[in-house]
């Protein structure tokens, strides 16, 4: 039993660092705002087109970069439940056979 859930946190971790190395994008104003995160959900930077942002008010800066930001999040969220989908398949498929299933 033990030997299961030592593979389960083992499991995890490569999950973890699988998402790590995923990059996720989010773009707003037609691509003159992007946002790059990670699937972990940790923004890893963020370009603001020189001419957009010369020409953009604070306001409208402020309210893109939101967008931006939430649509890489949103992406990188997608990544993890189906990583985390695929871990939890794993587990509970080898649950199943810790029970002589």
């Amino acid at each position: 039993m033990f030997d299961k859930l030592f593979e389960a946190q083992q499991k995890a971790g490569e999950v973890k660092k699988r998402l790590d190395a995923i990059t996720v994008s989010g773009t707003a104003e037609g691509g003159n705002i992007s946002v790059t995160a990670n699937g972990s959900k940790t923004v890893l930077s963020i370009n603001i087109n020189d001419d957009f942002f010369k020409n953009a008010d604070r306001e409208e800066l402020e309210e893109l970069l939101v967008v931006a930001v939430n649509k890489a999040l949103q992406q990188a969220d997608n990544v993890s439940q189906s990583e985390m989908s695929a871990l939890t398949k794993d587990m509970f498929g080898g649950l199943g056979n810790m029970f002589g299933k």
